[in-house]
């Protein structure tokens, strides 16, 4: 599932549902900072950019 192209934030159930990840492994790649994130409050939200950057970066190293 994409999410759409206005959204500029994503939840983690969102980027889950992106990566077809689980809860603990998205939170790994925040905690990693593999996956850039911004904190609104107590809630943690995800770029677009940023999540395209991690696809991006994830498919380069897999074609190396």
């Amino acid at each position: 599932m994409i999410p759409p192209a206005s959204a500029e934030l994503l939840t983690v159930p969102q980027v889950m549902a992106c990566l077809q990840l689980g809860r603990s492994a998205v939170y790994d790649l925040l905690r990693t900072r593999q996956l850039g994130s911004i904190t609104l409050g107590r809630s943690r939200r995800i770029p677009t950019h940023a999540l395209t950057a991690f696809i991006r970066t994830r498919l380069e190293q897999e074609a190396a």
